[in-house]
């Protein structure tokens, strides 16, 4: 909606166009007429739409032609005012004025104009029989309005009618010619409709004509009237209700009705809640609400943008296979201005054996689109209507920016769900097999590469929990690692077990950029189904992995007649969590007796308590000379007690924090 509206009054001379002015502010006929009155601004509280109006006069005697001019180009809506009892005035309307605003206006964005029949006090006869053919002639023509300065007959609804062409313009929305509505506009309304079918059954049923009453109107429709409404549609339309619910063509009628009748503002406002702008393209500020993400945060989807869009995905799922054929997600971004989902896609997310994608894909994708992109998916869900359809002020209300990652260090936990795993490894070491056997894909076939995908998400479950990993292949180029290459919640390291030079380069990778710092890294030694070479490096991959404190290298293969193990995804995603803990043991749950026991033994708290132990069973046992004197085996007792004891409870104490 416009800010103000900018309404300029044109005409010959002495045809009244400041007495216009002048009888609506003073609400009475001036007995003294200037010739041009000074630009007057109409408070918003006292307009009915609203809106604050500034209403400027031109005079031929006070201001030249560029004055004129400039005024034109200025102005939101051009009153043109003529004499009804001065057929000269008329005449006017055609051979000087339309022209001469079609000159200074811009082609592209025609300034809507009225027509103002003055002086009808003085006549008894209508110029309305005269003014059609003009109105029929020219398009930008909104409408004629015969009005009285004297009598003050008609002065208020000039004025609405000026703002209302502006506010509610019929061009954009109707041909006069044809009679029907412009193609930009049922295209709108085909996307207001489908966005409105909840069910996706075709038809709006009463509980979805009610929801979209109140969307756009606050106020449910009575029984009554809803009916009536479907009643004219049915009059005038045969398949324009069916099922008791309005169809489509039932829809666009109605639209067509209104603005017919001169009711384009029950149009503009459907369009406008909608996010349409005046030219009927979606807003910038309805697609992209301004969202601030603090550094180091991520964004993620919360719970209501989840359950929004699971209902997208079942309305549909019209085979309730829980995939979506080619033609479903055709229809699902039936609403899109463009298909956003690519080929890639389909090797980024979980499919179907038919290569569709699932409705765990679906949400992984969003949740990848989310993780990455955060105003790319503002503007998928500012398209599919998540606002209107959660009644939410924008697409905003659906997204979460995570806390900092540097304060889920410090408190050595994290509220995060999706977790990034950034992927290195030389030429042909296996990232892309590892990718996709994220996917549960066996050993991959050749992808063309305009079908190819650098990323993998799917979900993984750590401690009971669903979380999301993300896995990022980096291109193997050492020399120009950007600082998204290295952003990430964990580090994989993939070198093939069968060429002797591929290690090199995780090594290299590792020393240079992950050293230091404290992301935790993987190693993973891919095609283990292959001969284990040696690699020519310094040391092995075991040693290597001994002396930085990593886990020992992972055997990894996708070349496997059953689906690819997911277990070395739980570690990822469990090292991603909690990248403090240093786990040791790469078991697959880490929460096990075997697995908590180890952990206990390898803590530091433990060590520091069993070496003073020794200490002071070592400094007894040398202090005696009798070690079979039964003291010496009291104190030992004793001591053995106490490293159970504090043993015991440090167990505890672990097992309370996870």
């Amino acid at each position: 909606m416009r800010k103000d509206v900018r309404i300029l009054l044109v005409g010959e001379p002495k045809v009244g166009k400041t007495s216009l002015i002048m009888s609506l502010v003073s609400e009475e006929f001036p007995e003294v007429v200037p010739y041009r009155v000074e630009e007057i601004t109409i408070p918003a509280d006292v307009t009915p739409e609203r809106v604050p109006t500034h209403i400027v006069d031109y005079s031929e005697a006070e201001q030249t032609d560029e004055q004129l001019f400039q005024e034109i180009s200025k102005a939101n809506v051009i009153c043109i005012v003529y004499a009804v009892n001065n057929k000269t005035s008329i005449e006017k309307v055609t051979n000087h004025w339309i022209p001469l605003i079609t000159e200074n206006t811009d082609k592209d964005s025609r300034v809507p104009l009225i027509l103002v029949g003055n002086k009808s006090d003085l006549v008894e006869h209508s110029s309305m029989e005269t003014i059609l053919p003009i109105m029929n002639q020219y398009s930008e023509i909104e409408t004629c309005v015969e009005c009285s300065a004297k009598n003050l007959k008609n002065i208020s609804e000039l004025f609405y009618y000026a703002q209302k062409a502006v506010l509610h313009p019929t061009g954009p929305l109707y041909c006069p010619e044809k009679k029907d509505m412009k193609p930009l506009c049922v295209k709108a309304l085909i996307r207001i409709f489908k966005v409105s079918d909840l069910d996706n059954d075709g038809i709006l049923n009463d509980n979805e004509l009610n929801f979209f009453q109140r969307v756009c109107f606050n106020s449910p429709l009575e029984p009554q009237a809803l009916e009536d409404v479907k009643n004219v549609v049915r009059k005038n339309l045969i398949d324009g209700v069916q099922h008791n619910g309005l169809t489509l063509k039932g829809f666009l009628f109605l639209h067509t009705l209104f603005i017919q009748r001169g009711r384009h503002e029950t149009t503009w406002t459907v369009l406008r809640r909608f996010g349409y702008d005046d030219d009927l393209e979606l807003n910038q500020d309805y697609l992209f609400p301004p969202l601030k993400i603090p550094p180091d945060c991520t964004t993620e989807l919360n719970h209501n943008a989840y359950l929004f869009l699971q209902s997208v995905f079942d309305k549909h799922d019209k085979d309730r296979d829980c995939a979506l054929s080619p033609d479903e997600l055709r229809d699902l971004f039936d609403v899109f201005p463009y298909m956003p989902w690519g080929p890639d896609v389909n090797n980024t997310v979980c499919t179907n054996d038919q290569g569709w994608i699932t409705y765990q894909g679906y949400l992984s994708q969003w949740t990848l689109t989310t993780y990455l992109d955060v105003q790319r998916c503002l503007e998928y869900l500012g398209y599919l209507g998540y606002s209107i359809i959660a009644e939410q002020e924008s697409q905003t209300a659906g997204i979460t920016a995570t806390r900092a990652k540097k304060i889920d260090l410090q408190k050595k936990q994290t509220q995060r769900n999706v977790f990034r795993c950034n992927v290195f490894g030389d030429m042909s070491s296996g990232k892309s097999g590892f990718l996709q056997a994220f996917l549960g894909r066996n050993l991959v076939k050749m992808i063309k590469e305009e079908h190819r995908s650098y990323y993998a998400i799917s979900t993984t479950y750590v401690y009971g929990q669903e979380k999301y990993l993300l896995l990022h292949e980096v291109f193997p180029d050492f020399d120009y690692l950007t600082d998204a290459d290295m952003a990430c919640d964990i580090v994989c390291l993939v070198y093939d077990v069968s060429n002797p030079y591929s290690f090199e380069y995780c090594a290299k990778v590792f020393k240079q950029y992950f050293m230091d710092s404290k992301t935790p890294c993987m190693m993973i030694a891919a095609k283990s189904d292959l001969p284990e070479v040696k690699q020519m490096y310094g040391c092995s991959p075991l040693e290597f992995c001994r002396r930085h404190k990593m886990p020992p290298p992972q055997s990894f293969t996708c070349n496997t007649a059953a689906e690819p193990n997911r277990e070395i995804y739980t570690k990822l995603t469990t090292m991603a969590m909690y990248p403090h803990a240093r786990l040791r043991c790469m078991c697959t749950c880490n929460r096990c007796t075997f697995c908590l026991c180890q952990n206990l033994l390898n803590s530091e708290l433990l060590q520091t308590v069993r070496a003073k132990l020794y200490a002071v069973v070592l400094r007894r046992h040398i202090i005696q000379e009798d070690l079979t004197s039964s003291t010496f085996w009291l104190r030992a007792s004793v001591g053995a007690t106490v490293f159970a004891v504090l043993g015991f409870a440090v167990y505890r104490l672990l097992l309370k924090t996870r």
